[in-house]
This record gives C-alpha cells, sequence and structure tokens, in this order.
C-alpha cells in the first residue's frame, strides 16, 4: 500500500489491509548504511584486532538500531500509523527513542569511513576536520541547541495542521519522519555519543527537561476531550477504536513509555556521577 493512501485512510466498515512498505528510497538508504557499516567493521577489526576500536556492544547496539529502523519505516507498523493515531505514536517513538539512542550508541560515523578506500578516508578524515565542518557539527550537537531542535521538531508536527498534513502528502510524511529521525540523533549524541559532551549532570537536567516537555504533548493528547486529528474518523471505527480512545491512548504511548527511556538514561548518568566516574570516559 503506498505511502500516501495508508496516511490518509478512507473511510470504511471493513478491516484494512495492513501491509510491509516498501518504498525503494527507504530500503536503498537502510541496505546502504548497513553494508557500509559491516565493511567498516570487519575492516577495523581485521587491523585492530576484533572488538578493539569499537566494542561489540556498540556494534550490536547499531545492529538493533538498524532492526529498530526497519520495524518503524518497513514493517506493517507503518501501513497501521494511517489507520490507528496511536500506532502512529508507537512508530515515531521507536524512531526517536529506541532507533535512534542505538545508532548514536553504535558510532555510525567513525565506523562507515572505515569501508572507505584508504585515499578517500584520508580525504574524509580532512574535510570533517575543516573548520566550517567541524564547527557546524559542534554547534549541532551543542546540548542546548540539539535539545532545541528536537523539541522544536517534537511540537511542530504535532501541531493538527502539520500532523494531517503528513498524513496526506507522501512528500511531507518523509520530511516529518526525516526530521524525527535526524534532530533525534542529534539529541541523543551529547549524552551517548561517547564524549558524553553533556557531562553527567548537565544530563540528567537535559533528559529530564525533555521528559517533562514530551510528557505535557502527552498529556494534552490524553486529556483532551476534542479530537486532535479529525482525519483519522475515517479509519479508526474499521480496527474497532474511538476516535478519541485512539488519540489517548497514542498520548499515553508518548507520555509514559517516552518517559521511562529519558529516565532510565538520566538515572544511568546519575549512577556514573555518583560512582565518579569521567564525563568523557
Amino acid at each position: 500500500m503506498p505511502i500516501a493512501s495508508a496516511h490518509s485512510p478512507e473511510a470504511t466498515s471493513a478491516a484494512p489491509a495492513i501491509g510491509w512498505s516498501l518504498e525503494p528510497w527507504v530500503l536503498a538508504c537502510l541496505a546502504i548504511s548497513l553494508a557500509l557499516y559491516v565493511a567498516g567493521l570487519l575492516r577495523l577489526w581485521r587491523k585492530a584486532g576484533a572488538g578493539r576500536g569499537v566494542g561489540k556492544a556498540r556494534a550490536a547496539s547499531f545492529g538493533t538500531g538498524w532492526l529498530a529502523l526497519v520495524l518503524a519505516l518497513v514493517s506493517p507498523l507503518d501501513a497501521l500509523g494511517g489507520f490507528l493515531f496511536s500506532a502512529h505514536m508507537v512508530q515515531h517513538e521507536v524512531l526517536m527513542i529506541v532507533a535512534a539512542p542505538l545508532l548514536v550508541m553504535g558510532q555510525p560515523l567513525a565506523v562507515w569511513t572505515w569501508a572507505l578506500p584508504d585515499r578517500w578516508r584520508s580525504r574524509t578524515s580532512r574535510l570533517v576536520h575543516l573548520p566550517a565542518v567541524a564547527g557546524t557539527w559542534s554547534v549541532l550537537t551543542h546540548a542546548p541547541v540539539a535539545w532545541a531542535l528536537h523539541g522544536i521538531a517534537l511540537w511542530a508536527w504535532h501541531l493538527p495542521p502539520l500532523f494531517e498534513a503528513a498524513l496526506r502528502s507522501p512528500g511531507v510524511h518523509s520530511l516529518q519522519h526525516t526530521s524525527f529521525l535526524v534532530t533525534a540523533l542529534l539529541f541523543w549524541w551529547p549524552p551517548l555519543g561517547g564524549a558524553s559532551r553533556a557531562g553527567h549532570g548537565g544530563s540528567m537536567l537535559y533528559l529530564f527537561t525533555t521528559m517533562v516537555h514530551t510528557g505535557a504533548l502527552g498529556a494534552l493528547l490524553t486529556f483532551s476531550t476534542v479530537p486532535w486529528y479529525p482525519i483519522y474518523a475515517a479509519g479508526t471505527p474499521a480496527l474497532g477504536f474511538d476516535l478519541l480512545e485512539d488519540q489517548r491512548l497514542g498520548g499515553l504511548i508518548m507520555w509514559v513509555p517516552a518517559g521511562l527511556a529519558y529516565l532510565a538514561v538520566a538515572l544511568a548518568a546519575a549512577a556514573r556521577l555518583l560512582r565518579g566516574e569521567p564525563a568523557r570516559a
């Protein structure tokens, strides 16, 4: 089922057919990212020894994060999000609080460069150390900037006009998911990107404030007596849901599981702080 029709449900009394979403560009991006990671990891381990440079746990994190992307973008969950707001929220949370942090912990940027020929890798190294490139990356992964970008993306895309536009248009829908994933990757970089740029105390504040504002958005959806996204009225009855029930379930998914994920990482930072571990370990 094409993304456009999957995310703009037509009124029907029969249960919709929910299938896999086989968008060529999504499949290509997934395949290329995995192939480069495997090639780079094998080459790195041949030179440095298995588990050195990038440990096996980090490699497993990348693989698990990659599978989470497949679940969110390719599995029937993607098509189901066109009929149920709650399924759409599951999809977004898988992208932002499962796939993104696992991918960051897998250190893909470092591993991908090892997949390049020696000459290209040398040129890439010089390129990323140019002041303009390094400065831009430093700004984007600076904790307050990453926090703000991710928060803006989250709140803006849940405004009813933008959210419903994403349901109607494949291009807008792709932009929505891309912005969620990219800003989530930037968001998780300060606390999990290896260097822990935010510091343990900073990470705790960073994650706690995100838990508060995402929880507030989830609570607004949960306790609202007015449907935010009437477009779903066409699809929810066929799956046995009331429009407001579906919205409230989606709000709870954003509020509780996502909040627990931020809390878990914040508690891990607190434990490292109490043990006196250096932030840049």
